[in-house]
C-alpha cells in the first residue's frame, strides 16, 4: 500500500524540478498513488471474500 503514494512522491517530485511547479505535482500524484492503493486494497479485500465464499459453498452439504 506504500508504493502507490511513494512512487507518486518522487514521480512527483522530479517533475516538479523539470517543470518549476514545486510541489504541485508531488501533491497531485502523492494523492493518486493513495487512491490507486486503497483501491487495490479494496479489490484484493473482495476477491478474498468472494475466493472464502466459493470455499464455503464447496464444503457445505447440500
Amino acid at each position: 500500500m506504500i508504493g502507490g503514494p511513494l512512487v507518486g512522491y518522487f514521480a512527483g517530485t522530479w517533475l516538479d524540478k523539470k517543470l518549476g511547479t514545486d510541489p504541485y505535482l508531488m501533491i497531485v500524484l502523492i494523492i493518486l498513488g493513495l487512491a490507486a492503493s486503497i483501491r487495490e486494497v479494496i479489490n484484493l479485500l473482495r476477491r478474498a471474500a468472494h475466493e472464502e465464499d466459493d470455499d464455503v459453498d464447496r464444503t457445505s452439504p447440500d
